[in-house]
């Protein structure tokens, strides 16, 4: 019987779940054996799960979890030296020459596990089957405008927390801005499910969008434009071949350009498309200065869609569900193929 084991989250600020109660049901239903831990911090009580019919565990108990069980989590583990010996579902950020993932690669290695990595469950034609981008989207455009308005008023953007719903978010947002002229936006990967979610939040919020993808990426730079908008927003992944959209040397450079909100967030990757900034920002620090005469603020928070936990945990869950009961299969399909994926960056390290 295919056994997946649902791990709280330990990361601070992390509320979300990949599979709801309801996914639970369904699970048990197609004959999965499902066990859920106990979590002091998950959006979704545990008490829910229980009704559903999931074994409950406590928290943080995966590491003795029985050795066929598939462990499923949204971020990373803990940092540790320990060998990973089960099989692992989650976001891994291991294939683009992280030190953090080259390390979680080793652990694995020396364990004998397998990372089945959630940004690698694709279809033949490479796009997820499941994702948080939308959500990634609509609440890194929120923030970054945050940080616009906070910039307006002479300061850098304060702590922020989870809100109850989208319309909330926005409630807070108008009040913030209210006084302040609006920036005009620019939004690179506007087509993708990232760049809708960050076009809808600038819509709403009555923004000017610009909305960039391929074709006008195409001829690789440079990318004065970008100087040109008051707001950028990236919302593409980085990648081998991926162009440079804001230079290192931008912030001494004449522009209108006073907030990156980098919503794919990737600074310890060499391929990083905004190299102008060198670590993730937090929910207690969501802006980083790095430049001070005209000032330039750079948002990057990883971790984006769990200021949304409820409604970004029911999209996902619902998306993912389909692949979830395809467990039992789990050498074809989009599992073969992120396994595949995983084999090869360990043979390569």
């Amino acid at each position: 019987m295919t056994h997946l084991w649902v791990r709280a989250e330990q990361r601070p600020n992390e509320q979300r779940v990949g599979v709801t109660p309801d996914g639970v049901r369904a699970l048990i239903g197609a004959g999965l054996r499902v066990t859920v831990e106990d979590s002091p911090t998950r959006i979704i009580p545990i008490n829910a799960y229980r009704e559903a019919g999931a074994e409950i565990a406590p928290c943080g108990a995966w590491p003795v979890a029985p050795g066929d069980a598939l462990i499923f989590g949204l971020k990373e583990l803990p940092e540790a030296d320990t060998a990973l010996p089960h099989r692992h579902i989650m976001f891994g950020h291991a294939y683009k020459g992280q030190a953090a993932g080259k390390r979680l690669l080793a652990r694995f290695a020396a364990g004998g596990g397998t990372l089945y990595d959630l940004e690698y469950l694709t279809e033949p034609s490479g796009r997820r089957v499941a994702a948080f981008g939308y959500w990634a989207g609509y609440v890194g455009a929120a923030v970054s405008l945050l940080a616009w308005a906070a910039q307006a008023r002479g300061g850098l953007c304060g702590p922020v927390a989870a809100w109850p719903t989208a319309a909330d978010l926005r409630a807070e947002l108008s009040r913030q801005l209210a006084g302040n002229p609006l920036p005009d936006a620019l939004v690179i990967g506007a087509l993708g499910r990232v760049g809708t979610g960050a076009t809808d939040l600038c819509r709403a919020m009555g923004v000017s969008v610009t909305r960039w993808d391929m074709a006008e990426t195409a001829h690789g730079g440079p990318f004065p434009e970008v100087l040109q908008h008051g707001l950028f927003l990236n919302c593409i992944l980085a990648g081998p071949g991926t162009p440079v959209f804001v230079p290192r040397d931008a912030g001494a450079t004449p522009r209108a350009l006073r907030v990156i909100g980098d919503i794919a967030c990737d600074p310890g990757s060499e391929f990083s498309p905004v190299p102008v900034y060198d670590r993730a920002t937090d929910w207690q620090k969501p802006a980083l200065r790095v430049w001070d005469t005209p000032p330039l603020d750079v948002m990057a928070i990883d971790n984006l869609p769990s200021l949304l936990p409820l409604e970004s945990s029911e999209d996902f869950a619902g998306q993912l569900l389909p692949h979830l009961l395809a467990l039992p299969t789990i050498g074809a399909g989009v599992w073969g193929r992120a396994k595949a994926v995983f084999d090869r960056h360990v043979s390569q390290d």
